[in-house]
């Protein structure tokens, strides 16, 4: 444990980035699941509507610098590709 009143900040907000992150990256995670299953199911709707909240969370976890712009780029391209693979 730190002895510095500065580090002891430092630990608590770590931590408290820690959670948000974390709990960030599970529902970015869900919406491109949520993509992935409408594609599977052949709903060209669902799958556009899920694809839309997919790409403003990845916008948003690269803003947040919780993930890199060429992470959030090669998501939205594999998941573009699969919703376009719909006719």
């Amino acid at each position: 444990m730190a002895n510095i009143k500065s580090s002891k900040k430092t630990i608590l907000t770590s931590e408290k980035r820690r959670t948000a992150n974390s709990s960030f990256k599970t529902s970015l995670k869900t919406a491109m699941k949520n993509v992935e299953l409408a594609v599977e199911k052949g709903d060209k709707a669902a799958s556009v509507e899920a694809l839309n909240l997919a790409f403003k969370k990845l916008d948003k976890s690269v803003s947040k610098n919780i993930h890199k712009r060429n992470f959030a780029s090669r998501e939205k391209s594999r998941l573009s590709n699969k919703v376009n693979s719909l006719n």
